[in-house]
């Protein structure tokens, strides 16, 4: 009994040091893809850039410039954003009502009017905290962008900021189709998916950033099928 103890705890071993070097050599993977990418992207952005200034000389219409200028300030958000990953990003103390603010607001700007986006602060005051805001507000988005399909193209969705004794609390929820129970286990899971479309790392790089970067917490509130979801988000005062 105790030799088959001691194989037993050797195999253990052996399979918890085999899927440690499998998960890292999948992020090593993943990390690398979303550098390049990030390489790959800033050489026509530059080019782009380089064009839009060529326009501007030439007395182009103003109004579709400054739309182009959006468009490149969001792809240069986007690089930043794959830059920093595999990497400990730099932390600086900014007030997260604004920032989350800024990057609902985005989204509202770029959502289907059939979907309203809500932002309820129940803060009395600004909040000072540690946060990378490009990362961040990658977060927010992909919580945003995953209850507008669960909403299947009309609903409703609500971001509630609250504060606890030692955190701060941020509920998304949606009125879209909701999860089960087993699935709210493994949505953070990388490569996991309901939809047709996506490789199913949105909230795999979600949990990510708030948990290892930020030193937080992300998981499923509570879900009901066909009445909708609420994701939350957990970040430490200091």
């Amino acid at each position: 009994m105790v030799l088959l103890g001691v194989i037993g705890l050797f195999i253990a071993i052996a399979y918890m040091a085999f899927s440690n070097v499998r998960r890292s050599e999948q992020n090593r993977v993943w990390t690398g893809m979303a550098k390049e990418t990030a390489h790959q992207i800033g050489t026509p952005l530059s080019s782009l850039m380089g064009w839009i200034e060529l326009l501007r000389n030439q007395n182009s219409d103003a109004s579709i410039l400054e739309e182009m200028e959006k468009d490149i300030d969001r792809l240069q958000t986007i690089t930043e954003r794959f830059s920093k990953i595999g990497s400990k990003p730099q932390l600086k103390p900014v007030d997260i009502v604004e920032v989350t603010g800024s990057s609902l607001a985005d989204m509202d700007r770029r959502t289907s009017k059939r979907i309203s986006i809500n932002f309820t602060n129940q803060l009395e005051h600004e909040l000072i905290i540690p946060l990378n805001v490009q990362l961040f507000g990658w977060v927010i988005e992909n919580l945003v962008r995953n209850a507008i399909d669960a909403t299947e193209g009309k609903g409703k969705i609500t971001v509630t900021m609250s504060e606890g004794v030692s955190t701060i609390q941020i509920d998304v929820s949606d009125t879209g189709k909701g999860i089960s129970a087993r699935q709210s286990k493994v949505v953070f899971r990388p490569g996991y998916t309901t939809k047709s479309r996506g490789w199913g790392l949105g909230l795999s790089l979600a949990k990510r950033i708030i948990d290892e970067y930020h030193n937080g917490k992300i998981f499923v509130l509570k879900s009901t099928p066909g009445k909708g979801t609420t994701f939350r988000i957990l970040l430490p005062k200091k």
